[in-house]
C-alpha cells in the first residue's frame, strides 16, 4: 500500500482577474476551489494513474472535511487525525493585465503533542514493503524534526520513505536511507548553504552528495529546465516542454505522484521521468491538477539524456 501524508492541508482558492488594484473592489473573471496540500495532490495523481493509496493527514474544521470528502469521492481512503481549529485556505490570484501570479499561503492551526502522537501511531501501523510519501510543510506545533522520527520508523518498520519537504532537517534523515527525496533546485542548494542555482552540473554534484550520505534516489525538479533523476548507478536529465504557465503551485506534487505511480507500474526510469515531467508541465498549464489529456503530446517534446554518474 502507498500512503501519502499531508501535515498542513488546505483549500486553495484560484482567482483570475483583469487587474488587482488597492482599496477598490476588484471583480474577478473566474474562481475555482480545490482541496490541496502536497500529499493530497500526490494522492489524486496516484489515483488518476490507477494506483490505490491511503491519504493520511492532520486537519480540522469544515476545510478538512471538504478535503477528506473530495478524496473519498475519488475512491481514495482517508485516515486523518482530527484537531481543533480550521485547516487553512490559500489564495492564488492570476492578474491578466501584467501576467503575474500572487500566492497567499496561510498558516494552519496548531497541533498539540497529543495529536501529533496520535498521528505517529498511524505511521507505526505501516508495514514492510509499503511506501509513505511525506509532502509539504508541517502545521504549527509539529516540529520539522518530526521528519527524522518518521525516517527512523521507516528504517525500523522496513517501509520506503519518500520525502518532499523543504526543511533542512531532511538532511538528518539520510542515515536512515530514505527511498526517495524530491527537492527542487532552490531547496537542494539551501541544504548545502548555497543560493539557488539551475546549473545542472552543480545540481548533480549536490544530488550525489545526498546519495553518498544515504539517500537511495533523488528526483529533482528544476522549474522550466525540467528535472533530474540521480542514484548510485545513473544520472538522467529531462528538459521541460514549452507551455503557457497558468499556475505552478501543484506541478511538483504532480511530478512526484506520477513518478511514484511509474515505480509501481514498473516503467523504465527514462520513461517514468519523461511522463513525470510531462504531467508536471500539464499541471502548470492549468489552474488545478492535470487530467492527463495532453501528457502524451507533451512527452513528444521531452528528451531524456544520460549524464555521467
Amino acid at each position: 500500500m502507498i500512503y501519502t501524508c499531508t501535515l498542513n492541508p488546505a483549500i486553495d482558492l484560484f482567482i483570475e482577474t483583469d487587474h488587482l488594484k488597492p482599496e477598490v473592489v476588484n471583480r474577478t473573471n473566474s474562481y475555482d476551489i480545490q482541496p490541496n496540500g502536497k500529499g493530497v495532490n500526490v494522492s489524486f495523481i496516484l489515483k488518476d494513474l490507477g494506483i490505490d493509496n491511503t491519504a493520511l493527514g492532520v486537519g480540522g474544521g469544515f476545510t478538512s472535511k471538504f478535503i477528506e470528502e473530495s478524496l473519498q469521492k475519488e475512491g481514495i481512503k482517508t485516515d486523518f487525525t482530527h484537531i481543533e481549529g480550521i485547516s487553512r485556505i490559500n489564495v492564488f490570484t492570476r492578474v491578466l493585465e501584467n501576467d503575474t501570479e500572487f500566492k497567499q499561503v496561510n498558516n494552519g492551526p496548531e497541533v498539540s503533542s497529543q495529536k501529533e502522537a496520535e498521528f505517529l501511531e498511524k505511521v507505526a501501523q505501516i508495514k514492510k514493503g509499503d511506501k509513505l510519501v511525506v509532502s509539504g510543510s508541517f502545521s504549527k506545533g509539529i516540529a520539522p524534526e518530526t521528519i527524522v522520527k518518521i525516517s527512523q520508523m521507516a528504517k525500523e518498520q522496513d517501509f520506503d520513505l519518500i520525502v518532499d519537504t523543504s526543511y533542512p532537517e531532511v538532511v538528518k534523515t539520510l542515515p536512515q536511507n530514505p527511498y526517495l527525496l524530491k527537492p527542487n533546485n532552490e531547496e537542494l542548494a539551501s541544504w548545502f548553504d548555497e543560493d539557488g542555482t539551475s546549473d545542472l552540473d552543480t545540481l548533480v554534484k549536490y544530488s550525489k552528495k545526498l546519495i553518498a550520505k544515504g539517500a537511495q534516489n533523488i528526483l529533482l525538479s528544476i522549474g522550466s529546465k525540467g528535472a533530474l533523476f540521480v542514484n548510485k548507478e545513473q544520472v538522467l536529465y529531462g528538459n521541460a516542454p514549452k507551455i503557457k504557465v497558468v499556475n505552478t503551485a501543484c506541478s511538483g506534487d504532480t511530478m512526484l505522484g506520477a513518478f511514484v505511480a511509474g515505480i509501481e507500474q514498473k516503467l523504465s526510469l527514462k520513461d517514468n521521468l519523461k511522463r513525470s515531467i510531462a504531467a508536471a508541465s500539464s499541471t502548470a498549464s492549468v489552474s488545478g491538477l492535470t487530467d492527463f489529456s495532453d501528457v502524451n503530446v507533451l512527452m513528444d517534446q521531452i528528451k531524456i539524456t544520460e549524464m555521467e554518474a
